[in-house]
């Protein structure tokens, strides 16, 4: 067999190898997909979702190297869930004045921790902000999304400097220092969700511990699929407020 004949055959064979890890998990880009796509305004669609999942997918694929300790579909979840990620941010919706009441939340869920020596009751938000009950879990709808696009957090102890968690992804090869310094990350989190009720800590524990969609998550607490979203999407401003009183 001539040299360029077998070169071909390899790169032919290569080529079908890739193929076939795409379509392996494939499945998982929609999976992904959709639990992105319920915490977005409706106006965006699934498909585009779907199509920068894929993306993402093939790029994992072409860069993954099996001698790492990572397995491909752990490496492939957050390329995924990266380029997805990425082609939201393109697409941004977030305005000034919206982001402001974010802020405004989490300040009177502050002041309110700190009045009653416990996390406040929706109602008691909603009072406190001067707003109905509809129209803070509208608002919060909204910034649940904005939430999937700042992903990048300051690094620990630096705060000069950003980490992107998406672009994180796990490794076994971590430093005595690095996993001392996730411990106690995770034990200081640990703490925070310790601050929600009981219901809460439900839902943010199937969310991204069991990593079950809202759909599933509404199934197993018998409630309905809105609600769930409403719990989730207080829960965060709420973990961001204990988070930063332990800190």
């Amino acid at each position: 067999m001539k040299q360029a004949e077998l070169a071909y055959r390899e790169n032919v064979e290569e080529i079908e190898e890739r193929d076939t890890l795409i379509q392996k998990e494939l499945p998982q880009v929609y999976y992904i997909a959709r639990r992105i796509a319920e915490r977005l305004p409706q106006h965006v669609p699934f498909e585009d979702l779907v199509q920068a999942g894929v993306i993402g997918l093939i790029e994992a694929v072409r860069s993954y190297d099996a001698t790492k300790s990572v397995p491909l579909r752990v490496f492939a979840k957050f390329r995924i869930r990266g380029a997805i990620i990425d082609s939201l941010r393109e697409m941004d919706w977030g305005s000034r004045p919206l982001r402001d009441k974010g802020r405004r939340i989490e300040q009177a869920i502050a002041k309110l921790s700190a009045k009653l020596g416990r996390q406040p009751e929706e109602n008691e938000i909603a009072e406190e902000l001067g707003v109905s009950l509809d129209n803070l879990f509208a608002t919060l709808r909204k910034l649940d999304g904005l939430t999937l696009i700042g992903q990048e957090v300051s690094a620990a102890y630096d705060h000069s400097q950003t980490t992107d968690l998406i672009e994180s992804a796990p490794s076994r090869d971590e430093s005595p220092y690095e996993l001392c310094l996730h411990s106690e990350i995770r034990d200081r989190l640990a703490e925070a969700i310790g601050t929600l009720s009981e219901k809460e800590q439900m839902v943010i524990s199937l969310y991204y511990k069991e990593e079950l969609t809202m759909k599933e998550i509404a199934a197993v607490l018998n409630l309905g699929e809105s609600r769930v979203c409403q719990i989730h999407a207080l829960a965060l401003p709420k973990l961001r407020a204990a988070l930063r009183n332990i800190l």
